[in-house]
């Protein structure tokens, strides 16, 4: 798993140097700032904004009384929570490149523009990319193969391509939740101590209502889209990929090899390892690249020349050197979320959040909202996922309640969400693999929305918010503030 530590608790933080909550909120509000300005209003990419946020919170740091060692240790547990995430975009930048060269995407866009149509295209996009995730268990993987694919599928269609993003994206992540193959859905069950299966049974329901909603938001977009196939463009995208790939079947051993493993329960990244050789390997002996040619391309990308600009756009990869803006972008993103936890800012926060609950319904709410700040300011899933599971499990046995609804509330609304901010890891790749800035896919990814919603409407109306008063410590209303005060 992508983690080998426990964020720091409350309690465990060194007296005469823990924050008060208000100067906690200090490094935070100047993170949101630097990050709002330098995007915002300076147009400059997320690394230099990242780089003054982790200065000033470094600096944060020493001001309290920690050493240089201390925080660099706090950065070096931020990157080791999001290292298998670096490595995965490594690997699948690589991946992409080598699936161009085999004619395994041109493939999958050539015969995908055969049946589908412009109305359906979206909402089958969206289910096909959930049952692919679901079987695997990983939104990168589907996003990253699936995804580009998809998006030359929909150029050629008339879709626009933040569309077709925010649809592969809500069924991705929507499968993905549901998966027992997840590393984000075995973290989140295995942080807060419940059965991996009662953890996904209870995000059934809630899942089940968000992405039938957006399926739907799918299919009335796509009712929009009929009829703009633009005149010839099929025809043209078609002889573009006849012209520079053999379009066959055959091109999708990789695809078969890697989907395979991964259904075999294999780990993601020695997978994704294996589409890379597949992929190479069918470059050679399908489409006659050379030896040497074929690991040039995984290396350095891919530049086709055909006749249709469409597919010479929408093909071009930039292989694993294309990775490093991506890589760079998140390296500092976890840097970042690593000093926030070392200095005790997450901790402070979250103490005082437990110490205001007053109802199991607004206890859900809560966690929700804090996975989704987590996100925010560790730019990663995984500490969305451990801090607010590790630092809440007390506080739902103090409610009787039990730890699948922790479970559930972290991964509703700490998976899909960190998509939808341009400086995250996941948002990050999500990007650079489909070739969509965020803010425009943002307004798409439906699910991303819905999930957290739903599980909102759920709190406030305490649909499957279940209690068991004889399991609790005392009455909650009396007990949650004193007690999660002194043992989160």
């Amino acid at each position: 798993m992508a983690r080998s530590f426990t964020p720091t608790a409350y309690e465990d933080l060194d007296p005469d140097r823990r924050p008060s909550l208000a100067a906690a909120l200090v490094p935070v509000l100047a993170v949101v700032a630097f990050l709002g300005i330098g995007s915002a209003v300076l147009g400059l990419d997320p690394h230099p904004p990242l780089l003054w946020s982790i200065a000033f919170v470094g600096a944060f740091g020493l001001w309290l009384g920690y050493d240089w060692d201390e925080l660099f240790g706090g950065i070096a547990n931020g990157l080791l929570m999001g290292l298998q995430a670096i490595l995965i975009i490594f690997t699948i930048y690589g991946l992409i490149a080598t699936w161009v060269s085999a004619g395994t995407i041109p493939s999958m866009m050539y015969y995908g523009l055969e049946v589908l149509s412009p109305t359906t295209f979206l909402p089958a996009a969206a289910v096909l990319a959930a049952i692919v995730a679901f079987a695997i268990g990983s939104s990168w993987t589907t996003v990253g193969t699936l995804g580009v694919a998809f998006v030359g599928i929909g150029a050629g269609l008339g879709v626009p391509a933040p569309m077709t993003v925010g649809a592969v994206l809500s069924g991705a992540y929507a499968g993905d939740k549901q998966s027992p193959l997840s590393d984000t859905t075995n973290l989140a069950a295995g942080v807060t101590n419940t059965d991996l299966y009662a953890h996904i049974r209870r995000m059934r329901t809630g899942t089940a209502i968000a992405f039938g909603l957006a399926v739907l938001g799918f299919a009335a977009l796509g009712l929009r889209t009929s009829g703009d196939i633009p005149v010839g463009e099929i025809a043209a995208i078609q002889g573009g990929l006849t012209e520079t790939y053999a379009i066959t079947v055959v091109a999708f051993v990789p695809l078969v090899v890697t989907f395979g493993l991964a259904l075999r329960g294999y780990a993601a990244l020695p997978t994704l390892v294996a589409g890379v050789f597949a992929g190479a390997f069918t470059t050679i002996l399908l489409q006659g690249t050379g030896f040497v040619a074929a690991w040039e391309t995984f290396m350095y990308g891919t530049a086709p020349e055909s006749a249709s600009a469409t597919v010479n756009e929408l093909l071009a990869t930039g292989g694993l050197t294309g990775s490093a803006w991506t890589i760079t972008v998140v390296v500092a993103a976890l840097s970042l979320g690593g000093i926030l936890e070392r200095t005790g800012v997450l901790a402070v926060i979250a103490h005082a959040f437990t110490s205001s609950v007053r109802s199991p319904g607004a206890l859900v709410a809560g966690t929700g909202v804090s996975a989704i700040f987590i996100n925010a300011l560790t730019a990663q899933q995984y500490m969305s996922i451990v801090l607010p599971g590790v630092t809440l499990r007390n506080t739902y046995d103090e409610f009787g309640m039990d730890t699948d609804q922790l479970s559930r509330a972290v991964e509703a609304a700490g998976t899909p969400t960190g998509a939808l901010m341009p400086w995250h890891a996941g948002a990050v790749f999500m990007a650079s693999a489909t070739d969509v800035p965020t803010i425009e896919y943002a307004p798409y990814f439906l699910f991303a929305f819905l999930s957290p919603f739903v599980l909102f409407v759920m709190a406030g109306t305490g649909l499957t918010i279940d209690v068991n008063p004889a399991s609790a410590d005392a009455d909650p209303t009396e007990t949650a503030a004193p007690t999660s005060g002194s043992d989160d």
